[in-house]
């Protein structure tokens, strides 16, 4: 997919990995759609970039994103890929100080990060379905957003790891699923990137978080994972992976 003539909804995207994904998509000449509570910063960003609109949804509201699929759909005259970005990280213990793990925190994580992913590209596919196929035969490509907790969560990640997990396990599934109509799906487990949540929590302990990061020895930049999901959809045999962005870290219990 060439992503000058891609038409791209972005969840998340007003902040973090999701507005770095919607500056590069725009810069490179894609249509983008940012799809995301935060209105005045999505409002912004989309007013920034050229071929960029903002609409304010709730990736877990079934009707509300189904809404907002179609209205992407009809403003950038189609939908070829979706990057799935939205997400919340929590921190329980299974058992704590205070009882047991909240219940409610555990479902609310899953339902926005692995939920929401599901709820977006589930809709965002039936629209790509229609799209006239490629020389390759493909329709649209799904990217969405996993971690390396998915793979080596800490104390206190039961529920964002399980998401995570979720996220990565859904891949090889869905891609098989819509092999038959073109379409592709991918994930990219991030380790610890440079975004607002991070930066939020000061550069000692970002330096701190940083020292287990084997090579490069920092942060990741949100631009790197920009571009890894541009790569996605430029490399049609790319398909049914889960790719991890980390710099070698494995984190430590």
């Amino acid at each position: 997919m060439e992503i000058s003539d891609a038409k791209v909804i972005v969840t998340g995207g007003a902040s973090g990995l999701g507005e770095a994904c919607v500056r590069h998509f725009s810069a490179e000449g894609a249509a983008v759609t940012i799809f995301d509570l935060g209105a005045e910063k999505g409002r912004a960003v989309a007013g920034e970039l050229p071929g960029a609109a903002f609409i304010e949804v709730d990736v877990t509201a079934e009707e509300g994103v189904a809404e907002a699929a179609a209205q992407a759909s009809e403003q950038m005259g189609g939908i070829t890929a979706v990057i799935n970005c939205a997400g919340i990280a929590t921190g329980a213990k299974t058992v704590g100080r205070d009882g047991a793990h909240p219940l409610g925190q555990f479902q609310k994580t899953i339902d926005i990060n692995l939920v929401g992913a599901f709820n977006v590209l589930r809709l965002a596919a039936a629209e790509m379905a229609k799209n006239t196929p490629n020389a390759d035969g493909e329709r649209g490509v799904i990217v969405n957003t996993a971690s390396v907790a998915a793979f080596d969560g800490q104390k206190g990640q039961a529920a964002y790891a399980a998401s995570k997990a979720g996220v990565a396990g859904m891949s090889l599934p869905i891609a098989r699923d819509l092999a038959s109509l073109g379409i592709r799906c991918c994930a990219i487990a991030p380790g610890i990137f440079r975004t607002p949540m991070l930066e939020g929590l000061g550069e000692e302990i970002m330096n701190g978080l940083a020292a287990d990061v084997i090579f490069p020895k920092r942060l990741g930049q949100p631009e790197e994972f920009a571009r890894l999901a541009g790569f996605i959809l430029s490399c049609p045999y790319l398909n049914g992976e889960t790719i991890r962005l980390d710099g070698a870290l494995r984190m430590p219990a």
